[in-house]
């Protein structure tokens, strides 16, 4: 027999607030239903099932993971494309390079490829391009870590001012891709992942719709909120793309400018903690409490 959480008057004291207190944990991520099996059945068909274990020895299931099938179904073909076109794009490559292509994961690895690649880039400028800017945004769009060093190697290989260009580029076309993907079926994963962060993140957007590219201009120079969590929640909070893409272009250029310098300098860097110091982050901070000036003075206006 099947019965609702809140219907269920004959199950003992202990087993019902422990089941009570799961659920509503359960519903700041997804408000949706809960049904327990306390029977010998099969187990409800609902998109959210978690195993648990009862004082009575009961087990409950709930699913833990976001997306249907469908929106998943969807996640993999945009990603398969974009992995299929990526490759494609590899295959044009010279084959004698393509066994040094690897996405770096320390700075030491990243000393090894900009080596390996610094003559490569300058026999074949136009592809190498090409396959640093498409590799840039499929890791952008699909959350992929590693960006950070991409663009020490823009740095590295490109000088300041071509470095700069092409990473505001990369990180601004990817960071849209990103955006439309989460339009698409970032919600669920959104509201399982970061919660309470989302509520955060959409009460001060509902309290600065007036001035909202200030603030997220705010958002995208400062280190307030992650980029991959702007990315993701931004549609779900109803910002207008154009909005998003306007603070994007502009919020990123501080701190890549920062990166793509400091990617001259790629030997003497120890670690990449050390690109945002205490000075580097109270002058980011200062940067976006200006930008933030238009809002707070309208609203001393208001409350005058």
């Amino acid at each position: 027999m099947k019965v609702k959480i809140l219907r269920c008057s004959s199950l003992p004291s202990n087993l019902l607030q422990f089941v009570s207190t799961s659920a509503a944990s359960l519903s700041m991520a997804a408000p949706r239903s809960l049904v327990v099996d306390i029977g010998g059945g099969r187990p409800s068909e609902k998109d959210e099932e978690i195993t648990v274990e009862s004082p009575t020895g009961k087990t409950f299931k709930v699913d833990r993971f976001p997306l249907s099938r469908w929106e998943f179904a969807a996640a993999l073909g945009v990603f398969l494309v974009c992995s299929t076109g990526l490759l494609c794009i590899y295959l044009t490559m010279p084959a004698a390079e393509l066994e040094m292509l690897k996405l770096p994961r320390s700075l030491a690895d990243l000393r090894l490829l900009k080596d390996h690649l610094a003559t490569y880039a300058q026999v074949y400028p136009a592809k190498f391009t090409l396959g640093y800017c498409s590799t840039y945004i499929f890791m952008q769009t699909f959350m992929i870590p590693g960006t950070i060093f991409m663009s020490l190697l823009a740095g590295a290989l490109f000088g300041v001012v071509r470095g700069l260009f092409l990473v505001v580029f990369n990180a601004t076309a990817g960071a849209s891709s990103c955006y439309f993907l989460s339009k698409l079926i970032g919600k669920p994963i959104v509201s399982w992942l970061w919660p309470e962060k989302l509520r955060y993140f959409q009460g001060e957007i509902s309290k600065r719709r007036e001035k909202l590219l200030n603030y997220m201009l705010f958002l995208r120079v400062t280190p307030t909120l992650p980029n991959l969590f702007i990315n993701l929640a931004s549609p779900i909070v109803d910002i207008p793309f154009h909005t998003f893409f306007l603070a994007t272009v502009i919020g990123l250029i501080p701190a890549s400018y920062i990166t793509v310098r400091a990617g001259l300098a790629l030997g003497d860097l120890k670690s990449v903690k050390d690109l945002y110091d205490f000075k580097t982050l109270a002058f980011l901070f200062l940067i976006g409490s200006l930008l933030l000036i238009p809002t707070l003075l309208k609203r001393k206006r208001i409350y005058e």
